[in-house]
């Protein structure tokens, strides 16, 4: 395997201190919401690892799978310490990150890889800002569960060396980051609209609408970044 890539990019300011108190309901909801994120994400990659084209790429794709359930079982121990099951605590999120998979189900390796390597980490992004408005010990704990940069850079690298090998291939993975992004931000307003303590939470980590502006400008250059690391147009 070829020496990695470097590390994909990520929002270059670190998210804002709370500017109020964050209510509880939000904690449950935003640590339901990335367990059920592990959760997923572990079926996914041992799904995946089938579609990989030896045994070695196989094999990597395995371990990430074994890691992303260790940071599901942090979670759902988290919750429970907090008195809530975590069947409940994700329950309120399946539909919509159901709904994300199901439309969004790769065909091939070097779909399934940018779907993790764009998909997953334009959400990753986002649950990090999330994250720095909660209280510790939550807040370091699902900055320490999102998926970490070993998996970028393997599925970064397999990107990069594909288009290398055949320029052709980039056009049709461009077409396909656009199409998971733009599904990602539909099922993502769906969830924040059916649940008042993640809009709250939203809202009381940034003061005003300038806030929310400029955090998506993080996102978006972020994501752009990424992109161009890879060969991929934005």
């Amino acid at each position: 395997m070829s020496a990695p890539a470097e590390p994909a990019p990520t929002p270059s300011r670190a998210p804002a201190e709370p500017v109020a108190p964050i209510v509880p309901g939000a904690v449950v909801d935003l640590l339901g919401l990335v367990a059920y994120g592990e959760l997923v994400a572990f079926d996914r990659m041992a799904a995946d690892a089938r579609l990989a084209p030896d045994l070695a790429r196989r094999a990597v794709l395995c371990e990430m799978a074994a890691v992303e359930i260790t940071n599901y079982r942090r979670l759902a121990d988290r919750l429970t310490a907090l008195g809530v099951p975590p069947g409940e605590a994700m329950a309120p999120f399946v539909p919509a990150l159901q709904s994300y998979h199901d439309s969004t189900e790769p065909k091939d390796w070097l779909e399934a890889l940018t779907k993790a390597y764009v998909g997953d980490a334009v959400a990753d992004d986002f649950l990090r800002e999330m994250a720095g408005f909660l209280a510790e010990p939550d807040r370091q704990l699902v900055r320490d569960v999102l998926h970490g940069s070993r998996y970028d850079e393997f599925a970064g690298q397999e990107i990069r060396l594909a288009i290398q090998a055949d320029p052709k291939i980039a056009n049709r993975l461009s077409m396909w980051a656009r199409r998971l992004v733009g599904e990602g931000l539909s099922q993502a307003g769906r969830t924040a609209g059916e649940r008042v303590a993640l809009t709250a939470l939203i809202a009381t980590g940034f003061d005003d609408q300038s806030g929310v502006q400029a955090l998506f400008k993080r996102l978006t250059a972020a994501h752009t970044a990424r992109m161009s690391a890879v060969g991929l147009n934005n």
